[in-house]
Formats: structure tokens, sequence, C-alpha cells
């Protein structure tokens, strides 16, 4: 039997060795391969993309910073800080690296103290905006909050203690109505000026504050910060300077300001006092005011109900915003007009009978409680006859009396340099049609020349019309801001402002007006109390704009009305009268008579400026009205300032001569004071 032989051995070394050499091969290829796509890479991160990579991480490492510059400081005339800036610290939340910002708030709460106003603000933010901007949670923290803030910062992520320039007003409610305030910025304001404002905390909101908001804001500058990988700053880098705003000197004086406020006592009203040759304001008070500090950070809550809801009405600009009827205080300038239109002449007299009629009516627009006889010009203004204006309105008629009350400066804004202002009102047939289907009647025509009817006038309007009786004829734009610097080493330079225009053409005809506005005070006028012991001689006009009127033929005495009832008293005047350095237009909200409410006022204002001397004024417990004010000129020795309260309401039937004609009508031999020039007969109204 064949034995089994061993199975012969058939491996190939030479193949498999050339087959390891070629794997080899392509395996070094796939590694040479990689390296030199490795290397290639590298090259152009590290040659190619230099410059791109080089900037990205010089970005992770340096970080821009804005640089908001500080608010332009707004002084008085004598220099001092009407609004400035502090150094404040508010802290800022990030959401988006905040994480959960109901635990962030509870933690925090602990170490700072949050009101609900702050975190309600907050919320109500950081819905309105994206996650990855800084939205404020409290402002003006306390250094200590800021010592126990920087001993835990690394448990709060996306949270930063931020310095910042808070405005701050220390005057407080002295210049509120003429400063103003600024806010906090908001989307508003951010559609209003653009994306960049935002980086401003502050803007203007009202009064000056917000008039030269973007002058006194100035321009955001930038730094350039080296940060840790935790972005913890490291160093400043670069720096490109913030521009500073506009620094704002204006005509106002923080004395006589301080003096109008006293001088008024526990009154409301305005005030509006003017350097007549320039129209520079040198006070302007509306009362009751309000502290603007409030209003710098967000007004909480409560302080905004309750500013609100005081029926005094605080945050109204009664100079700016208000209005009224002029009442007699206009009738210097319809006196002028009358003179200017060829009317009348300055010694041209009317007999006054104490009520005047239309010709062909029945009704009666009544003057004081008796007759004034013969009256010219001056004496018109100094005893305040209505009988003059009622009859010069009706011949004047109202186009042109509309014409000549719109070149004072009446139903235009005075050009002052605060938004809003109200352009207030001439009647006019114009106006009326706008507002109801009813024809113009003659008898609007003759309250109008008292200052009543649709009259709305403002103390702005009357001091700009005084100071231009004061200067000669010359009605000057209004204005608070004198000078402006852009720069602490910068000089000061006037604000610009228009030229301005002449409201007569004839010296003598203002100088009669001038006389009148003079005896006023000076003579036998309604305002002559005014001048006991006075050390200067002043000119000026009393009015009263009446709240309600009489019933019949009844007197009404507004002392007796209810407070909210009583009469507006309201006064114009300048002095020193032959060379005048001021000019004042007042309104005491429910005052009664003009004469002995608002002229007292005017006397203490002109002292402040004219003698140094602040107004002390004791408040009279019992009525709030100034006890002082009163002891200059007690209501008892004073005439009857004529009203409005006998002109429309006072109507009565008038017997007829023995021609069948009513009384009142002047007679043929005085043709300055006959019919109306152009002969348009005038319409029958009916009775009210």
């Amino acid at each position: 039997m064949a034995r089994r032989g061993r199975r012969p051995d058939i491996r190939n070394n030479a193949a498999e060795a050339a087959a390891f050499r070629t794997r080899a091969v392509i395996g070094f290829g796939a590694v040479v391969l990689a390296l030199g796509v490795l290397a290639g890479w590298y090259f152009k991160l590290q040659v190619v993309d230099h410059d791109i990579y080089a900037k990205r991480s010089e970005a992770n490492r340096i970080k821009p910073r804005p640089v908001v510059p500080g608010r332009g400081l707004i002084l008085d005339r004598k220099g001092r800080i009407l609004a400035e800036n502090e150094q404040a610290y508010r802290l800022e939340v990030t959401p988006e690296e905040a994480g959960d910002t109901r635990r962030l708030i509870s933690e925090l709460s602990r170490i700072i103290a949050l009101s609900p106003d702050d975190i309600a603000r907050f919320d109500r933010e950081r819905k309105a905006q994206r996650g990855f901007r800084a939205v404020t949670l409290k402002l003006r923290i306390s250094e200590d909050e800021m010592a126990r803030f920087a001993l835990d910062r690394w448990r709060f992520p996306g949270v930063e203690v931020v310095p910042y320039l808070n405005r701050y007003y220390p005057y407080g409610d002295l210049f509120a109505h003429v400063v103003g305030y600024v806010g906090r910025t908001d989307e508003s304001d951010v559609t209003r000026y653009g994306q960049a404002h935002l980086l401003y905390p502050q803007t203007g909101r009202t009064g000056l504050e917000r008039y030269y908001d973007e002058a006194l804001r100035g321009k955001i500058g930038y730094e350039q910060v080296e940060t840790n990988v935790e972005g913890r700053a490291l160093r400043r880098l670069g720096l490109l300077p913030a521009t500073a705003g506009a620094d704002l000197r204006l005509s106002v004086d923080a004395d006589l300001q301080q003096a109008m406020v006293l001088a008024f006592g526990g009154l409301h009203g305005s005030a509006v006092a003017v350097d007549p040759a320039t129209g520079n304001i040198l006070g302007m008070v509306s009362l009751p005011s309000f502290d603007p500090n409030l209003f710098v950070n967000g007004i909480s809550h409560d302080d905004y109900r309750s500013l609100m809801d005081d029926p005094a009405r605080p945050l109204f600009n009664r100079n700016v915003l208000g209005g009224g009827p002029p009442g007699s205080t206009i009738k210097p300038l319809v006196a002028l007009a009358g003179v200017d239109s060829g009317l009348r002449t300055p010694e041209s007299r009317v007999f006054s009978t104490g009520e005047f009629f239309i010709p062909g009516q029945r009704r009666g627009y009544r003057d004081a409680a008796r007759g004034a006889g013969w009256t010219d010009l001056r004496d018109s203004i100094a005893r305040s006859v209505n009988y003059y204006y009622y009859q010069l309105a009706y011949e004047m008629g109202i186009e042109r009396f509309d014409q000549y009350m719109t070149r004072y400066g009446f139903g235009q804004p005075t050009g002052i340099d605060l938004l809003g202002e109200n352009a207030g009102i001439v009647p006019s047939p114009r106006f009326k049609a706008s507002r109801t289907r009813e024809p113009w009647y003659a008898g609007e025509t003759v309250i109008a020349g008292i200052g009543q009817g649709y009259w709305i006038a403002t103390a702005l309007q009357l001091a700009r019309g005084t100071a231009a009786i004061a200067n000669g004829g010359q009605l000057n734009t209004l204005h608070l801001a004198n000078e402006r610097r852009d720069g602490f080493d910068a000089p000061w330079r006037l604000v610009p402002r228009p030229p301005s225009t002449s409201i007569t053409d004839n010296p003598a005809h203002l100088r009669a007006v001038q006389e009148g506005m003079v005896t006023t005070i000076h003579g036998r006028g309604t305002g002559t109390r005014m001048a006991i012991g006075a050390e200067y001689r002043m000119a000026g006009k009393t009015g009263t704009a009446q709240r309600v009127s009489r019933r019949g033929n009844a007197s009404t005495d507004p002392r007796n009305l209810p407070y909210h009832l009583r009469h507006q008293a309201l006064f114009v005047g300048y002095a020193p009268a032959e060379n005048p350095t001021i000019a004042v237009a007042i309104t005491v909200e429910h005052g009664g008579y003009g004469g002995s409410t608002a002229a007292p006022i005017a006397r203490r204002i002109f002292d402040a400026w004219l003698l140094g001397k602040m107004p002390e004024v004791e408040i009279d417990a019992a009525t709030g009205a100034p006890a002082a004010v009163a002891a200059i000129v007690p209501e008892a020795e004073l005439a009857p300032e004529p009203s409005f309260e006998a002109v429309v309401a006072g109507v009565r039937t008038a017997p007829r001569d023995a021609n069948g004609k009513f009384p009142g009508v002047p007679p043929a031999s005085a043709p300055a004071t006959s019919a109306p020039s152009n002969g348009d007969a005038a319409p029958t109204e009916p009775t009210p």
C-alpha cells in the first residue's frame, strides 16, 4: 500500500513582496497626499488668508466700545449752571448671555435693591428688542451696591455695571418749563433719529433740552479695548474721541426767575419778562411747576400719577401751550391800530355814555358803572374805557382789525426756541367759518376791540407786543438761548435769529400810546396804586378776562365767586418808562382784577430787576393770596377794572330818542367817530 506524501509548498514569496511594495507605495502616497493637503491648507491659513484671520483674531481680542459724550451744559446769563451732568452707574443685562432672567433677577435682588418699577420696565424693554442688546435693569445704583456686586460678579454672566453721565437740574422746579428735562432713550427716539441714536442714554423731552437736543448731545466716539477670554477689559489700545455737546448760555437770570416765583406767592399763573431792545427772555415762569429731576431716569408710576391728577396742572406750560382772551391788555395796540389806520388821531375824542349801541340794534355793550364822558386815546388807555374800543373796532371792521393784530404778532408763534408754541387766535370771519356755519356778527367785532370773543393770546405774544411798544416799534423774535459754544475752550458766539419787523411808521402815534400807558400808573388810571413808593416810572395796562358773566344788570364781584370761577387777572407793562430795560406780561389764574392782583406782581418783578429787591411774600392762610402783594395795592382803594362782565350778558332794551334812534351813536359833529368807514350796514344779531 502506497504511503501518502506531504503537500508541496506553493507560496510565492516574490509575488507577496511585490504586492506589499505596491500597498506600501499606495499608503505612502496617501500619507504624502494628506500631508500635502494639510500643508496646503496650513499655507492657505497662514499665508493666503492671513489677513482675514488676523483681523478676526484681533476682533476677538480687541473690542470697540462706544464713548458717549457729555451732554452740553445750560447756564443762565451770569454763568450759573441750570443743567449739568453727574457721574452715575447703571446695571445692564444682556438677555442672550444671562440665561434665565427670572432666576437672575431673583438672585440679583439679594444684592441690589430692585423695585417693582425697575423689574416691570426691564421686562417691557427686554421684550421690545433683540436678546443680544443690553437692557438696563436699574439706573443709579449706589456705591455699596456696586461693591457687593463686584464680589459676586462671576455668578452673573451677561450683567455689567456701566458708568454714564446723568443729567441733573440744580434749581429743581424753578426752570422746569424753560430748560425742560431729558428722559431715557426709547424706540420712538431711534425711529426719529436713526439706529445710532440708541447709543445715547438720554434724549431731550421738553423745553430747551428738546429744542436743542441735537446740539446738546454731541457725537459718539469709540475706544479699542483689549479683553481676556472672559471678556474683561485689560487695557485701551486706541481712541476716537467723542465730541462733547454744545453749551448754551441763556438770557434768563436765575435771581429774576426766583423773584417772579416769589412775587406770585401762592397764586397760579404765568409771567414773561423780556428785554425790549433784543427780545431776549429775562425770566419766564409757569406756576405751579414740578421737579424735572423726577423724569431723568424714568419717573415712577406714583410720582407721574400724582402730577397728572393735580388739578393745577403743574406739567402744563402756560406760557407756551396756554393762552386766553387778552382782555384790556390789548387796548394799547388796538389804539395804535386806530391812529395808524387813520380812523383816529391821538387827540380825537369820543363821548362815552357807559353803553355802546350798534346802529339799528337794541343790544347794548356796557362800559363801567357810569360813562367816562369825553375820552381821547391816552385817557382811554389809562382809564380802560371800553366804549372807546367798541366804537373803534366797529368802525375799523373785522378784516382791517385782523390785519393790524396780525402785524403786531398775534395769531402766530413768537419764534421762541421752544417746541409746540401755541399760535393763538385773532378774531376773524375766516376763523369762525372754520368752526361754525354761522355768519360773522358785528357784535363780535365790537367785543374783539376789548380783547374778548374769539381771542386767544399767549403771555409770550403779549410780552412781545408790549416790548415793541417800549422799544420804539420793533417786533423782535423772542429767544431764550443767547449764546453757544462748541467745546469748553471754544469762544461763545451768538445764536442767530431773524431780524425784527416794525409795527408802526409813525413815532408820534406810538408816543401817544406810551403816554397813555404811563398815565395808567402815574396818572388817574387803573394801576395808580402800583406806583406808590416807586423809585422809577412805569408804563402798563391792566386787564381782566372773565370766566363767568353776570345775569341781567346785576354786578358780579369776582371776589365773591368760587375760586375756580374767578376772572383771569392780567397786566402788561415796562420800566423804566423813559428807557425801558424790562417788559412783562402777567396772567394770574382766578386772580380777580388785573389792577389788584397782576399789577402788584409786576411791581415786585420790576423792583427785583431794577433795584435788586427780592420779594418778601407772606401767604394768607385763608385765601392763599400773597399778603405782601395785597399790602401794596389794597383792592378797596382801586377803581373797578372795566371787564367783560357787562358787555354781552348785560343786555337791556334802550329807550329811543325823539328821532327814534338809539343813544350811544356818536354825533355827526365828530367825524372821527362817525359811522363805519366802509359804509356796510351792521347785521342784526340774535339775543343770546
